[in-house]
């Protein structure tokens, strides 16, 4: 959780900062890796090249027939080295004496063996040696001298493994690839980064401004990324529709104060009428009868607002029984036709067989009755009413006018009321809201299945048990 005192830093700035240090610590490693195996390929270049230079000089003085000479006649071994230093050759007899009068060409290897070379190179199966003299790891290749099938002697090339494995060039080179790969790297998210913030930061500022209340924000649409696409597209349909509510909002308000000042204006002159003594006799009766009715109308306003708003609290009770939902359909549909004051054509259908649900029987009542209250307020002349039941759901279908194609997705909205609902009936726009919730609060949901001229059907829909 973030508190207050907290110190936040840009997006830009986060993230291009542990790229930068993610990628340093890869290419170090990388650099690491590089740097090894130059230094291991190096190496076994040059161990291969002493070899061919020893096998090389035995060849030469083999094809002589004897030693003498031969410090005149051999090449530069620096031809096969690119080397400061180059290794020393020595041409020994079989006990390892040196013959050639001094190192032929080099500096890198072991100057105090002009004389003799270590026993141990000579005796060795191996070709190819590492040994340590003072301290000093040296390489040793070794080479037999054969004159007429018969071993004369050795050449050996000696050189200093750390002469071997100096590659400052390669490591240069290197060096500068890895700052340029960052460079390019870090350069690159940084201009990623800033393109894609770019439009996350127009959304922020849009976010503040609606904080404020004003809705009237500008957004680019046209982006290429798909999720920036659909995070600025959401945003501005998200404000598009909190201008629709707000404004809607103005005017339910207005609405439902002027319906809860009718009454109370009627009920106000109807008293103070029969008070003064304006109307007497039958008059007066049919004044009190008509307060009574507005004071009726006036308390089931204010027990709806009641109602909902406890629902909406959630201090609301259900208390949910296994039913027989044929039966309880067939029972709420009677009760209901019966209440009303006109004749009413009501189907109810339900299964051959017995469906059985867990729900609360007093708040599904409440719900049908309102939708049952709805299509009646729809119909026409010699319109009729079905209330269907069926496995998993129960529909309440009208023949009436409909629900106009833009008022549909606004039946369910607090205190909405199409344009023909305010002329004909008066009331706060809280039925099919407070009916949605009680589904909700049953486990299941209330929708608005079609609604065209022919009519309007709404549906209550248990989930499919799994």
């Amino acid at each position: 959780m973030f508190t207050k005192n907290e110190k936040h830093v840009t997006l830009l700035r986060y993230w291009t900062t542990r790229y930068l240090l993610t990628l340093i610590v890869g290419l170090l490693l990388l650099g690491a890796g590089s740097m090894w195996w130059i230094k291991k390929t190096t190496l076994e270049n040059r161990l291969k090249l002493m070899e061919y230079m020893a096998v090389e000089t035995a060849d030469r003085v083999a094809q002589a027939g004897d030693f003498g000479g031969f410090d005149k006649r051999m090449g530069d071994p620096s031809r096969f080295f690119e080397m400061e230093s180059q290794p020393l050759l020595f041409i020994t007899d079989l006990e390892g004496n040196v013959l050639n009068t001094g190192p032929m060409h080099g500096g890198g290897g072991p100057r105090h063996l002009s004389r003799n070379v270590p026993s141990e190179i000579l005796t060795s199966d191996d070709s190819t040696q590492r040994i340590t003299e003072n301290g000093t790891a040296i390489y040793a290749v070794k080479a037999p001298i054969t004159i007429d099938e018969l071993q004369a002697g050795w050449v050996v090339v000696m050189q200093n493994a750390a002469d071997l494995t100096d590659v400052d060039q390669e490591y240069r080179l290197l060096l500068i690839l890895l700052v340029g790969l960052g460079l390019l790297g870090w350069i690159v998210i940084y201009i990623l980064t800033k393109r894609i913030l770019k439009p996350i930061q127009d959304v922020a500022r849009a976010a503040a401004q609606v904080r404020e209340g004003d809705y009237d924000i500008t957004l680019e649409s046209n982006q290429k990324e798909l999720e920036i696409y659909e995070l600025v597209t959401s945003f501005k349909e998200m404000t598009t529709r909190l201008t629709q509510l707000e404004q809607m909002r103005a005017e339910l308000l207005a609405g439902v104060t002027h319906d809860l000042k009718t009454p109370v204006t009627s009920i106000s002159g109807l008293v103070q009428a029969v008070r003064d003594g304006v109307v007497t006799g039958d008059e007066r009766q049919e004044f009190l009868d008509i307060t009574l009715k507005e004071i009726q109308r006036l308390q089931t306003m204010i027990s709806d607002l009641l109602e909902f708003n406890s629902l909406a609290a959630g201090a609301f009770t259900i208390r949910a029984e296994n039913c027989d939902m044929n039966k309880l359909v067939e029972d709420i549909g009677r009760q209901w036709q019966v209440t009303q004051t006109e004749t009413v054509n009501l189907k109810v259908i339900t299964p051959d067989h017995t469906v059985c649900a867990q729900t609360d029987p007093l708040r599904l009542q409440q719900i049908l009755i309102n939708l049952l209250n709805n299509s009646y307020q729809a119909l026409g002349q010699d319109g009729n009413i079905s209330l269907i039941l069926s496995e998993g759901r129960i529909d309440v279908k009208d023949t009436g006018s409909g629900i106009p194609d833009e008022e549909q997705a606004l039946v369910f909205e607090r205190f909405f009321r199409g344009e023909k609902k305010k002329l004909k009936v008066r009331g706060l726009g809280l039925g099919l809201p407070f009916s949605k919730m009680l589904a909700r609060s049953l486990g299941a949901d209330l929708i608005l299945k079609e609604s065209n001229s022919s009519g309007t059907t709404f549906s209550i829909l248990w989930p499919k048990e799994t």
